[in-house]
């Protein structure tokens, strides 16, 4: 299986990478910088089609995308939260994933069983609203909206779209105190892309496997 991974240089990427090497797929990883990855800025179109064209007539198998950012932390509703934060967290987290499944359509379409995986979060359910971090929540509630709506455009050219809660992880994003290890995370998540299918697709799972709530 060719597994496409965006954001792979660190954290939750950076442990499917190696959880997915690990168990025999090809994997490509995308970083920024580039480096040992290929490089991909998601928020550039240019990069997108650059991309793209490295990786021309090749299937893609599965499609992570993972790349994303986390820049309102500790913000006050009060003076906090500029415009551009929103932008450039939208721009990663939202219109990045459309960029990627755009320009690597034609690659999955190459494959006899395509699958997207959208890492979202707990912080895109609409039940879960305990205040603060609005524009993460927010772009990671587009994200999970995001996949529904291509679960509904994919099914019929059989590309299956699944959208996980990938745990709170230790991590740059998630920072120390949280619940577990990005390699804890990978493996739940790998074992998410195996089931996911066709007829699961537009599932929104938590990395163990539990349906989340909307």
């Amino acid at each position: 299986m060719h597994v496409v991974i965006t954001g792979a240089n660190r954290g939750i990427g950076q442990a499917l990478d190696q959880a997915l090497s690990a168990a025999g797929h090809h994997v490509t990883g995308t970083a920024r910088a580039g480096g040992e990855f290929e490089r991909l800025d998601v928020t550039d179109p240019a990069s997108q089609a650059a991309l793209a064209h490295r990786l021309d007539a090749r299937p893609v198998d599965l499609l992570v995308c993972n790349a994303g950012v986390y820049l309102d932390k500790h913000q006050n509703l009060a003076e906090g939260y500029p415009a551009q934060m929103w932008a450039d967290t939208f721009a990663a987290n939202v219109t990045g994933v459309f960029l990627t499944v755009q320009a690597l359509l034609p690659n999955l379409q190459l494959s006899r069983t395509p699958k997207i995986a959208i890492i979202s979060s707990q912080m895109a359910s609409q039940e879960r609203a305990p205040g603060g971090s609005y524009i993460y929540r927010a772009s990671k509630a587009a994200a999970l909206n995001l996949g529904r709506n291509l679960a509904a455009d994919l099914s019929h050219i059989g590309i299956a779209v699944g959208i996980y809660h990938p745990g709170w992880v230790r991590s740059d994003m998630g920072g120390d105190a949280a619940d577990m290890s990005a390699q804890e995370a990978a493996d739940g998540l790998a074992r998410r892309f195996n089931a996911l299918s066709l007829e699961t697709t537009g599932c929104f799972e938590t990395w163990d496997g539990r349906p989340h709530p909307f």
